[in-house]
């Protein structure tokens, strides 16, 4: 799977914004995580949770694929629930 299975359509444009980048990151690796995990959560994401989302994709793809891995930490600011949500999220089927 290389793409989004989600549709937009019923989303807010800040969800939709978010889906997108997600999707887009620039190392396959890291929109499979983001953009999975987006998938499934961005309709259920609280706005608090989107804006911890929107910290997260100002991190840099090598420097947030790292601390996912667990070979790097990062900042208290840009770490927190949604973070470890998406660290926790399953991975069985990623093709990372």
């Amino acid at each position: 799977m290389t793409g989004t299975t989600r549709s937009s359509n019923g989303l807010d444009d800040r969800r939709k914004r978010l889906l997108f980048r997600c999707w887009h990151r620039g190392t396959r690796e890291m929109d499979l995580i983001l953009g999975r995990f987006a998938d499934a959560e961005i309709g259920n994401l609280s706005d608090d949770e989107l804006t911890q989302l929107e910290t997260l994709l100002e991190e840099a793809d090598p420097d947030l694929y790292a601390a996912i891995t667990g070979d790097k930490v990062l900042a208290a600011e840009v770490i927190g629930p949604l973070f470890a949500r998406i660290k926790a999220f399953p991975i069985a089927d990623r093709e990372v």
